[in-house]
């Protein structure tokens, strides 16, 4: 008899401490992809889409560029970087959806150069998050790189600045929304973002720009549905910041246009993005100097 009040102790005792040790919730997964998907993001090219950009900074609005580049890749889950043998790697391969997101523009005599690089999975079986997010900004003073990677139960972040007072920075953070996911997500299924109030990390290139703590902030997020553009609204009431990115209500839920506000020097500005150009290429094979015309047709300057 005290052997089996022992057993069933044991069982209880282990059951809970199994439960105790997964303690993260997992979203319920349901990404429903349109039909048409793989005709559009398997046919061997990217999307480009070039935007003019009016970027607010030190208190004045700088004339510049933006590219969002969104191309399919085979991803390592294990490594979290692209693989050069997809065929070799098994189990371990993962089809994710990249972004590549640069802007660049002037302030004053000098320039800004920023990217961010966000790495979603296509077809998550436990975890729709981002695998990955890296963001760098080079500017004449110095430059900083931010690298977020998904350790399934939380976030890993790498920070390197020039500034003494971000320096180097090694932390491990909770399993919460990414803003930056949320421009994949978009493309990949909109009825999967959240609505309402959520915790969130911040946009990474608003992170180094504004020199925010990288923690958890309070958003509350909306979707306004219209007959043609949706816009999806992410406001943070403790920094008085909201961004609105302006999609294609249709497959392939293409982004037309966003916009920044926050306060900056003493008053509310606003940073916009409008299209100006969109093509699907394979630019990677476009490197030699008479593929400088895709560029024209693209229209970038910088």
């Amino acid at each position: 008899m005290k052997n089996i009040l022992l057993l069933s102790f044991l069982f209880v005792f282990f059951q809970a401490c199994g439960q105790k040790t997964d303690n993260v919730p997992q979203e319920k997964v349901n990404l429903s992809l349109n039909e048409q998907f793989g005709d559009y993001w398997y046919q061997g090219e990217a999307e480009l889409t070039s935007y003019e950009l009016k970027q607010v900074r030190y208190g004045e609005k700088r004339e510049g560029e933006a590219v969002l580049i969104f191309v399919t890749e085979d991803f390592s889950k294990s490594k979290q970087v692209k693989l050069d043998n997809p065929k070799e790697a098994g189990d371990d391969a993962e089809k994710v959806l990249k972004l590549n997101f640069t802007k660049k523009f002037n302030t004053g005599i000098y320039p800004y150069s920023m990217m961010t690089s966000i790495f979603s999975p296509v077809y998550p079986e436990k975890d729709l998050h981002s695998r990955k997010i890296t963001t760098s900004v080079q500017e004449w003073c110095g430059h900083v790189f931010m690298q977020l990677n998904n350790k399934g139960n939380g976030y890993k972040l790498l920070s390197r600045s020039y500034f003494e007072s971000e320096g180097d920075e090694d932390i491990n953070l909770e399993k919460i929304w990414l803003e930056d996911e949320l421009w994949t997500l978009l493309r990949l299924d909109p009825t999967q973002i959240p609505i309402g109030e959520v915790k969130i990390l911040l946009s990474t290139q608003y992170l180094r720009l504004k020199h925010k703590e990288s923690k958890a902030y309070t958003a509350e997020i909306s979707k306004i549905e219209n007959d043609s553009l949706n816009e999806l609204r992410i406001e943070i009431p403790l920094l008085e910041r909201q961004v609105s990115i302006f999609y294609q209500n249709q497959h392939p839920y293409q982004i037309e246009k966003w916009e920044e506000s926050y306060p900056e020097s003493g008053e509310m500005m606003t940073t916009t993005a409008t299209l100006k150009k969109r093509i699907m290429l394979d630019y990677w094979n476009k490197n030699g100097v008479k593929d400088s015309v895709y560029r024209e047709e693209l229209e970038l300057g910088f």
